[in-house]
């Protein structure tokens, strides 16, 4: 069994001490200097964080190469992005405040589906979550394909539909019906990697 480790963060989304990494990643993945170190027992780490980063030793910082032009991003807005464990296979994904990196919802992995399905459905569930706020803020998406089919008001999957696949062309369906019915929807924006780094709602799963 994996040694449990406490997590510290001292410049990140969110400050404190997190008890597992998966909350670290979310306030450190993708933010500007993010200054953040693991350690064995929560004592040492709540040791640790009153001491501030100036007195540790080996704090991890973000490597500059990683520091990204992000001029032009609307981040009154919300960003979604698909996780996925093959392709086609189990599908989940997330939508978070584009500032903040806080998760606003998220759809537990379904049983089968495919990413472009899994990020057509994310960027529709963004869309009815800005609706029905009553407010016009951008979904972004990295997905040029999701994007497309969201345009057509159509997801041009070619996935099988089984006993397997039942959950996700259920939402399909469901997502293609929402869209001919509220046109008027918030705009939906093409989140640019390679000059902003990865979307805010990134799983961290690739490589």
């Amino acid at each position: 069994m994996a040694k449990k480790k406490y997590y510290v963060v001292w410049h990140g989304r969110k400050q404190g001490v997190f008890d597992h990494w998966s909350a670290c990643e979310e306030q450190v993945k993708g933010f500007t200097g993010a200054k953040f170190k693991s350690y064995n027992t929560k004592k040492e780490a709540d040791e640790a964080f009153k001491a501030g980063p100036q007195n540790t030793a080996s704090v991890a910082k973000q490597s500059p190469k990683e520091v990204k032009d992000q001029s032009g991003i609307i981040w009154d807005s919300i960003s979604v992005d698909v996780g996925s464990r093959g392709n086609p296979g189990p599908v989940e994904y997330k939508g978070v405040d584009t500032k903040t990196g806080a998760i606003l919802f998220e759809k537990k992995p379904m049983k089968m589906g495919t990413n472009n399905m899994g990020e057509f459905l994310a960027i529709v569930h963004g869309l009815a979550y800005v609706k029905k706020l009553g407010v016009q803020k951008p979904v972004y998406s990295d997905s040029t394909t999701a994007i497309g089919w969201v345009q057509k008001k159509k997801a041009n999957a070619t996935l099988k539909r089984t006993a397997d696949t039942a959950e996700i062309w259920a939402l399909v369906d469901r997502a293609e019906k929402w869209l001919k019915e509220n046109r008027d929807h918030a705009p939906v924006l093409k989140w640019h990697t390679k000059q902003w780094g990865e979307i805010k709602a990134d799983y961290g799963r690739k490589g």
